[in-house]
């Protein structure tokens, strides 16, 4: 995929997205069934989301002169579709022309998986400027949800995002396991290239970690750096969306339903050429182990995530006349809001120590 000059936008990806873990494939006549029934949405929905995503970039063509570098606030208006009177029926469902491109901008909903070892239950900040201190390339993302049993953006649900930094660290796990610090990478198996998990040392930590509620089209919008990587695992950008939540008065909120949890990813040759750029230069594994490629994702995520023609992938646009100046990340998520599921009920895939699965020539 090609990413485009601002001047220049290109068609932005509707995709269903997938999280760390084991995919759960449909395996009874009920599961299948809704299955497929999920699938012919692509077909209805995909029409009416060009329009939809069109009218996101027009907007961002419209803001990009002389905004500050990381204040989401000028950056993403609320109410940038009134001026078009058909935006609350954008979405509306209507046959779609192309099969063939339909399957590669699905916008129904992918199996429901696991979340990975660094979401935090709490401390999740409500906020739309997610950078903090953190140094690396301006990256903004806007998020668009659509509800796949009608074809309608979803207003009002939590969009909650969280991603590694430039030298792939999360907040509040800078270190390994001081009994595991020379611990390398598993060497095969389904965590072929992964570590244990990192403790998680502190609890204020809150950086590249934010939640913010979609507007009446269904968009949340977030300021950040271009997401850094680590051992075994593909460049990429973590999501949940919380339908029942409730604000803290210390700007945080607790979570009381979700729909969906996944994750979105960068095209191989992009993550390339900003591998170039500094910070991203000084990522300790560059020269150790190096970074890992989609197409050889741990855990099979991003094979798995790519699989019945998803895309979960941001459409990319340079914010400037070259890439340094930044990049604005668009996606659509399809979330079906007749299920919920508890913030407790995903099972968490076992990070356990490698030695304890090593022996398993299952995987």
């Amino acid at each position: 995929m090609k990413f485009t000059s601002a001047l220049f936008g290109a068609a932005a990806l509707v995709s269903a997205v997938a999280a760390h873990g084991d995919v759960h494939e449909p395996s009874t006549p009920e599961e299948v069934a809704a299955y497929h029934a999920r699938q012919e949405q692509l077909f209805l929905c995909a029409p009416k989301l060009k329009v939809y995503n069109e009218q996101r970039r027009k907007k961002l063509q419209e803001q990009l002169g002389g905004i500050p570098s990381t204040d989401a606030s000028t950056m993403f208006l609320e109410g940038a579709f009134e001026q078009d009177g058909s935006a609350q029926k954008t979405l509306e469902c209507s046959p779609a022309e192309d099969e063939a491109r339909m399957r590669n901008h699905s916008c129904t909903l992918t199996p429901q998986v696991t979340q990975g070892p660094y979401y935090h239950e709490a401390g999740h900040p409500i906020r739309q400027n997610m950078a903090e201190d953190q140094l690396g390339l301006l990256f903004y993302m806007d998020v668009g949800i659509i509800d796949v049993n009608t074809c309608e953006p979803v207003e009002g649900v939590l969009v909650d995002l969280w991603h590694a930094n430039t030298t792939g660290h999360y907040a509040g796990h800078a270190d390994p396991d001081p009994d595991l610090y020379w611990e390398g990478p598993a060497p095969y198996g389904v965590r072929k290239g992964l570590l244990t998990k990192f403790p998680r040392w502190n609890t204020f930590e809150t950086w590249l970690r934010g939640a913010w509620p979609t507007n009446k089209n269904g968009v949340a919008q977030f300021t950040s750096i271009f997401p850094g990587y680590y051992t075994g695992r593909a460049t990429h950008v973590h999501i949940k969306v919380h339908t029942k939540w409730e604000p803290y008065q210390n700007g945080t909120f607790k979570t009381g339903g979700i729909v969906h949890t996944g994750q979105f990813f960068v095209e191989d040759h992009i993550n390339e050429v900003i591998d170039k750029i500094h910070p991203y230069t000084e990522n300790p594994i560059k020269n150790k182990w190096g970074r890992t490629r989609n197409w050889d994702d741990s855990l099979k995520i991003y094979q798995e995530s790519h699989q019945n023609g998803y895309f979960p992938t941001f459409e990319l646009t340079k914010l400037g006349g070259n890439i340094q100046s930044g990049l604005y990340g668009q996606i659509t998520v399809g979330v079906d809001m007749k299920k919920d599921y508890d913030r407790t009920s995903t099972n968490q895939v076992p990070y356990v120590l490698h030695e304890e699965i090593w022996g398993d020539s299952s995987d």
